[in-house]
């Protein structure tokens, strides 16, 4: 393992060094082995690598092997200016590839060097430019994308996250190899440069007699040379096509099914039409032009042959996936799995007609699946507790404009949605109407209308509220999840919660489970918290107060209290805001009077009232309420602590949503006017 660590390194300081040390013609023959052999190997990676992140070191190795082969031919160049001979390869490319002839090994390199330069090294450089423009640019949408299937539950978490790497490294891919395809082209311009050079002082030094230690007459010391420097030449441009060659596949990939032998396979061969049409083509060619008969005709009949047997084949699937198909679904409908996985009940589920999808559809500019992306967010923000996947799902049985809201298989809410139109709603305030479709808005029930795009800012101007329909769908969902979220909330959601506090907080946690305190009975406390709206995003704060009280009782409802009195920062600075918080006492005789009627049970403990006194209650509340309401403010009741949730439960049916407060939950600081009491 400490070699691997070391070898690159080892390897890009010994690139320096044979710069430094010229190695002797034997060791350089050497080297260019090496060359042309990771040449081979970067090649035969990048055409049978099934994707690009496969090699998402490439631009790296791209970088090292261009330094290397430019190391190679600075020391060839060395050895043919200063003696004429730079190795047994050098010789051999310029003899034997060349044909030992000085025109043709011109030729040959000039065409080597115009296919590399002009053809594949700036073909690749302009598709990994623009490449890495469109992975950028189309990184956000693939990021929505994903956050879309984690919410209506296609891809887990963990998917979730592997897909999101996967963009990341791939736009950092893209984006690497926009820069390294600068080396190719750099290193094809460096190989024209080296090769003049060698070809002009290498001639220049052997008529001179330096290089070759007797002056050489012209006609010799040019053929020489030029062959040293030709074979010099394609002994480096020819890896350097094969890494060019490797630069353009991996950046003009656009599968990861496959390798891209199959893929060509499976893409040029497999429609028998086509193969008809060129066989007969080849025929004809073969045929009736001086071409010769001998290539084209059997060549034309094989393609026709292999059309025939192709088209056979293909009917074979196509009746073999049909006949297995129908058996699959035949076993399918055997399975007794099938039936139990109908007895899943989506936690939420918003079922709408199907006039609504264009609010869904992305591809028709429909963002309600990113709204409720953002539901799941602002709640978990503001609540501290996890929101089940929410499911979408169209829905013939509705009207084409209409939506339900469902929790856990109950149908909860709905309204429906005049689609093309926005939602106009008077604050209370302005005089001036415009022209619309009565309607009501579904959540609280105020009256509204229903305008046109081109009414908008009219309305807009004259002051009223105005509401697209995506926005009016998301707002209705998440009144209903905050309202529905203490049943919501499960025992595996729980110890999702406490999970992440015992990263931070590991002792409080086991604290918790040495007192043996069930997840059971943290559940019930946090559903009575968020059932008054309360927010328990400070779990530390909730489970110590547990840890603190679950010696002294073991009742959920007790120790509800005392969490809330631990809160009492947090509440106190939701509810009481500003100087002079008006609020509504209870009659002490009245407090006692409940305490009395405190019934204790194995179960718990619930109030018993007759119905007269509960009446009585119920005028005073109401009355005293009034006084709040009537001047647009929210009433607030204050209690002593052992009389409050007593005092919820009992008020909850005639006003849900009316805060109770303890004397123990508000803040010292906070300022508090009493303006009426509740009594008998």
């Amino acid at each position: 393992m400490r070699f691997r660590e070391m070898a690159l390194g080892v390897f890009i300081v010994g690139i320096i060094l044979i710069i430094m040390v010229p190695p002797p013609a034997a060791v350089l023959d050497f080297l260019f082995m090496i060359n042309i052999f990771l040449s081979l190997i970067i090649l035969m990676d990048a055409i049978y690598s099934k994707k690009s992140l496969e090699m998402s070191l490439f631009p790296t190795l791209l970088l090292v092997t261009t330094l290397f082969r430019l190391a190679l031919n600075i020391c060839s160049t060395r050895l043919i200016l200063s003696g004429g001979y730079a190795g047994e390869v050098v010789n051999t490319f310029g003899n034997f590839v060349a044909g030992g002839n000085m025109i043709v090994g011109v030729i040959i390199f000039a065409i080597i060097v115009i296919i590399n330069f002009m053809v594949i090294t700036k073909g690749s450089d302009r598709v990994a430019e623009v490449t890495a423009r469109f992975t950028l640019d189309a990184m956000p949408g693939k990021q929505m994308a994903i956050d879309a299937d984690l919410n209506t539950g296609l891809i887990s978490e963990e998917e979730a996250k592997a897909r999101r790497k996967e963009i990341s490294d791939e736009a950092a891919f893209f984006g690497s190899m926009d820069g390294a395809s600068k080396f190719v082209k750099g290193d094809a311009v460096a190989g024209i440069i080296v090769t003049f050079i060698n070809f002009l002082g290498g001639t220049t030094l052997g008529m001179t007699g330096i290089a070759t230690g007797t002056a050489l007459p012209f006609a010799e010391a040019i053929q020489l040379f030029t062959l040293m420097t030709i074979g010099d030449g394609l002994v480096g441009q020819i890896p350097a096509l094969l890494i060019s060659v490797a630069t353009g596949i991996l950046v003009t990939k656009a599968t990861d099914e496959a390798n891209i032998s199959s893929q060509v396979a499976k893409q040029l061969f497999s429609i028998p039409l086509t193969l008809y049409i060129s066989g007969g083509v080849m025929i004809f060619l073969g045929l009736f032009t001086p071409l010769p008969i001998y290539f084209f005709v059997p060549f034309g009949v094989v393609l026709l042959f292999c059309a025939r047997m192709l088209e056979r084949s293909q009917k074979m699937a196509e009746f073999r996936e049909e006949i297995t198909t129908d058996d699959e679904d035949v076993e399918e409908i055997r399975k007794p799995e099938n039936v139990i996985s109908l007895l899943n009940v989506d936690p939420i589920l918003l079922i709408f007609g199907y006039g609504l999808i264009p609010l869904v559809d992305s591809t028709q500019g429909g963002d309600l699946l990113d709204r409720v992306v953002m539901i799941r967010r602002q709640i978990a923000l503001e609540l501290g507790a996890v929101v089940p996947v929410i499911r979408l799902r169209d829905d013939i049985k509705l009207s084409p404009n209409q939506y339900r809201i469902l929790i856990k298989g109950v149908d909860v809410a709905g309204g429906e949605i005049l689609f093309d139109h926005y939602m106009a709603m008077n604050p209370g305030y302005v005089e001036e109407e415009i022209d619309g479709i009565d309607t009501v808005e579904p959540y609280l029930g105020l009256p509204a209308l229903w305008i046109s795009e081109s009414q908008r800012e009219r309305a807009e101007a004259l002051g009223y509220t105005v509401v697209d329909p995506p926005a009016i769908i998301a707002t209705h969902l998440t009144e209903v999840i905050r309202n529905n979220l203490h049943e919501l909330l499960s025992r595996q959601d729980v110890q999702t919660l406490i999970d992440n506090v015992k990263e931070s907080n590991s002792v409080l946690v086991e604290e918790i489970n040495s007192k043996h305190i069930t997840v059971g009975e943290i559940q019930k406390v946090l559903a009575n918290l968020l059932h008054e709206g309360i927010s328990i995003r400070d779990l530390v704060t909730i489970l110590e107060t547990l840890a603190d009280y679950s010696q002294v009782t073991r009742d959920s409802d007790m120790l509800t209290e005392y969490v809330r009195q631990a809160l009492r920062r947090s509440i106190s600075q939701r509810f009481f805001v500003g100087d002079a918080n008006k609020v509504i006492t209870l009659d002490p005789e009245l407090e006692q009077e409940i305490m009395a009627s405190v019934q204790q049970t194995e179960q718990g403990s619930y109030l018993a009232l007759d119905q007269d006194k509960t009446q009585k209650i119920f005028n005073s509340l109401n009355k005293e309420m009034s006084k709040l309401t009537s001047v647009g403010l929210q009433p607030i009741i204050l209690t002593s602590p052992v009389v409050r949730t007593y005092f919820k439960r009992l008020v909850e049916q005639i006003a849900p949503d009316l805060v109770v407060l303890s004397y123990n939950e508000i803040e010292p600081s906070a300022e508090i006017q009493s303006i009426g009491m509740v009594g008998i």
